[in-house]
């Protein structure tokens, strides 16, 4: 199941709301389940290249089925994906990104946000996820 074209709207209209109220200025993709582009919106005057960046955040949230972050906590020196950022065609491994996953349980897209602070890329993830379903997938086998 994928997200759909109008949850995808729904997803970037909220995550546009949470922008203008932490005053900032954003680019926010929205992909379905297969990584594909949904939805995609650049606030003016948001940085021309936080475009490519937000779309690698959603690609890597919803290939790995975790928020980017998470991925990022992973792939550090020493740490078991070290380097997993140079697979897929490049991943974004800071948070920003984060699944969308509906009441079942099941993934059916991903949001990445990118433009300020990545802890500000995160909380308007979040917001623009979370109008149409949750941002965490039920716990994997591997993952502690």
């Amino acid at each position: 199941m994928h997200v759909s074209f109008e949850e995808a709207q729904h997803i970037i209209e909220s995550a546009v709301t949470k922008s203008k109220e932490l005053g900032v200025k954003m680019c926010i993709a929205v992909l379905d389940s297969g990584g594909n582009i949904k939805a995609f919106a650049r606030m003016d005057d948001a940085w021309v290249g936080s475009s490519d960046i937000a779309i690698k955040k959603a690609k890597t949230a919803c290939y790995f089925a975790m928020p980017s972050g998470e991925i990022g906590k992973l792939s550090l020196p020493g740490s078991p994906l070290y380097g997993i950022e140079h697979s897929n065609d490049g991943l974004i491994t800071f948070p920003g990104g984060v699944p969308i996953v509906d009441k079942e349980g099941n993934l059916i897209g991903a949001v990445g946000v990118s433009g300020d602070t990545v802890e500000n890329d995160h909380i308007v993830a979040v917001a623009g996820a979370t109008k149409c379903g949750q941002c965490d997938m039920p716990k994997h086998p591997w993952r502690t």
